[in-house]
């Protein structure tokens, strides 16, 4: 199942075929994911879990959506892949009458990076998890950038496996840059 905008159902029906079912999207990831989930259980009531992937994330190796599905077939109700935060991460304030040369914005201490990870796709659910998540969502909703925070909202343990440099996501310049010598890097390898 693929959700994109209305205006890309055409092209996208056209370049997938038969390959998937393609859905439109709604306004933002959340109602975009409720969507998808909608016409998946049309096509298929009796699905026991799903994958949540964001198409920025199109160079996602095999083994990271193999981990995930492992998982939920391990009995984990959500999934996510994670890797480590290198950097060293600040908290910051801005402050209220900020010097140009200075900066607007002053540190006011430090994150433990150890406990701290960068999450990924695909994410991974027991369908009846991400209904739940959804269902509040639509009655109360919050700020989400993904759905498993749907999911500790409402207090489900969401596991994590290693995710992977390769699933980058894919938003600025940079990031299309580093893609594309992925992809050289792959080609030149004798990988696809």
């Amino acid at each position: 199942m693929v959700a994109v905008p209305e205006a890309f159902l055409s092209a996208a029906r056209d370049t997938l075929g038969t390959a998937a079912e393609v859905v439109a999207g709604g306004a933002d990831r959340v109602a975009s994911v409720r969507a998808a989930l909608a016409a998946a259980q049309r096509s298929d009531p009796g699905i026991e879990a799903v994958l949540v992937h964001d198409a920025a994330r199109c160079l996602t190796p095999p083994e990271v959506f193999t981990r995930v599905t492992d998982a939920l077939g391990a009995g984990a109700q959500a999934v996510v892949p994670v890797l480590p935060v290198t950097d060293t991460i600040k908290r910051v304030e801005t402050l209220r009458s900020p010097c140009a040369a200075a900066g607007d914005e002053r540190v006011i201490g430090d994150i433990d990076r150890e406990q701290l990870r960068r999450v990924q796709t695909p994410q991974g659910f027991a369908v009846e998890v991400l209904e739940e998540a959804h269902a509040l969502q639509a009655r109360d909703p919050i700020t989400a950038t993904d759905d498993a925070m749907l999911a500790e909202r409402l207090g489900h343990e969401v596991r994590a496996v290693a995710g992977d440099e390769r699933a980058l996501k894919i938003t600025h310049p940079l990031d299309m840059r580093i893609a594309e010598l992925l992809l050289e890097d792959a080609t030149a390898g004798g990988q696809s």
